[in-house]
């Protein structure tokens, strides 16, 4: 499962963390940090899927 989460950061990074972890800091996070730049969003997104 966490394959296709990774493939789905790849594409959008906020879906992939919208997968693992829900409506919580880290999906808001994301979405910041990916209106800044794709690579800081993807960047966050494939440590928050990685780590748990």
């Amino acid at each position: 499962m966490d394959v296709i989460r990774i493939i789905l950061a790849i594409i959008l990074p906020p879906v992939g963390v919208l997968m693992q972890v829900g409506l919580g800091m880290h999906f808001w996070l994301n979405i910041v940090l990916t209106l800044c730049g794709y690579i800081p969003g993807l960047v966050h997104a494939v440590w928050v899927i990685a780590k748990k």
